[in-house]
């Protein structure tokens, strides 16, 4: 009975699917990838659009109303990098991409985690469950543009913020050219400590200081701080951090 009823499915039409099968069904996410962690990746979904003008293939990326960032494992995945070589950091004007716009130099998960130290990639993402199987990077038609904003910012962990301006919070992440300036004596010192000796007629700090010192002040608030910062919204970078001392 039980192969007469398998005949008859396949001879209608009907192929069974295990439900196992389908919960490990691939997807795909297109979007700026972040490091998140030690061999983690996130990425906010934007919609993707290839467009190929001559010889140059890239594609148009896109917000998605609601979309929510994924959290990928990528140490075993595949990577596909645009540059003709794993280990360069830029193009150097020259490619290596599919008839899709795709990056084919088959490179390391230890290469892609070098890029993300650098800020964010786009990147194609197959995965299924918390895992990356396959990933390519690609070039986006235009960078993002950025702009400035006054706020609050509070810290997610050391590399990541919640920036948050207009009713609207946001994460964004440091590159490696994030800079901090501080109203304070010194780099080191806690959020709008001493005397602003470093503010300017506007309040806003003058003080050159890295990354690293934005991170250590920010563990030592216990609140949301005051703000102005030049960020990249829909790439999720934080370019530059101004302390601000209201009353410099």
């Amino acid at each position: 009975m039980r192969l007469l009823a398998c005949a008859t499915a396949l001879a209608m039409g009907f192929v069974a699917v295990p439900a196992s099968a389908e919960a490990t069904a691939a997807k795909v996410v297109y979007g700026y990838a972040w490091a998140d962690g030690n061999g983690h990746l996130r990425i906010v979904p934007k919609s993707a659009t290839f467009v190929r003008k001559g010889e140059f293939r890239s594609y148009r990326l896109k917000p998605v109303a609601g979309a929510q960032e994924v959290r990928l494992d990528y140490t075993g995945a595949s990577f596909g990098r645009v540059t003709v070589a794993c280990d360069l950091k830029e193009t150097e004007g020259q490619v290596a991409l599919d008839a899709k716009g795709l990056g084919r130099t088959a490179c390391e998960a230890g290469d892609l985690t070098d890029g993300l130290a650098r800020g964010p990639v786009p990147l194609r993402v197959e995965y299924r469950g918390a895992d990356a199987v396959k990933i390519n990077e690609f070039l986006v038609t235009e960078w993002p543009g950025a702009r400035t904003a006054r706020g609050t910012l509070k810290r997610v962990n050391d590399t990541a913020v919640l920036f948050t301006t207009g009713g609207k919070t946001v994460k964004l992440g440091y590159t490696h050219a994030t800079s901090f300036y501080r109203t304070t004596a010194r780099c080191r010192d806690g959020w709008l400590a001493g005397r602003p000796v470093n503010a300017d007629k506007q309040g806003l700090g003058k003080k050159s200081c890295t990354s690293a010192d934005l991170t250590r002040a920010l563990k030592a608030a216990r609140h949301p701080v005051l703000v102005k910062i030049d960020y990249t919204p829909e790439a999720g970078g934080v370019n530059e951090v101004w302390e601000v001392f209201g009353d410099a």
